[in-house]
């Protein structure tokens, strides 16, 4: 199983270096959006490593430990609560209360509150592991985006009026050169 789990680990590694061609085979595919996005899939931030966008891994790392440790914490107290919950309705002499201060009723609130944020903290590391898949394949299909000083885009105000007679009235010019 080891072994299995090794291998899988070394193709992913290495799927990075392999070019793969069209089916045409005129063109070089250097960069795909789907492998990052599978890269990302099977490791998170593996796909941002893909993408050359080495320091967004320990922001992501940060932010899955940040959930991680919010669904131990409220899973501690969640336990913890109904635990003593179910002690407390028992009516048997042999259980100790560990919160002799809280009502059952307050134990039930405080239950339902730790489970509620553990429920929320598990859709928090959902979305945060969905959003790295989207953002290695956005970033793969951006990749190769142009941004040089061939495009350019300038606001300049402006004064026109419609003839002679009309008033003058002011405005911006929005000006798009591309430039080949």
């Amino acid at each position: 199983m080891n072994r299995l789990v090794a291998a899988l680990v070394l193709l992913l590694i290495t799927a990075g270096f392999v070019r793969s061609q069209n089916i045409d085979d005129t063109t070089t595919v250097l960069h795909s959006p789907k492998k990052a996005a599978i890269m990302s899939a099977c490791l998170p931030g593996l796909g941002q490593v893909y993408n050359r966008k080495y320091w967004k891994v320990p922001v992501l790392y940060a932010g899955l430990g940040g959930v991680g440790y919010s669904i131990y914490f409220n899973n501690k107290y969640y336990q913890s609560f109904r635990k003593a919950y179910i002690a407390r309705t028992d009516n048997l002499l042999e259980t100790t209360d560990e919160y002799p201060r809280y009502s059952a009723t307050n134990l039930l609130d405080l239950r339902n509150y730790y489970r509620h944020n553990l429920e929320l903290s598990v859709i928090i590391l959902s979305a945060v592991y969905i959003l790295n898949i989207v953002d290695a394949s956005v970033d793969a299909h951006l990749y190769d985006f142009d941004i040089s000083n061939d495009l350019s885009l300038s606001l300049q105000p402006s004064m026109w009026s419609q003839n002679a007679m009309a008033p003058v009235a002011g405005g911006i010019t929005l000006t798009l050169k591309f430039k080949p």
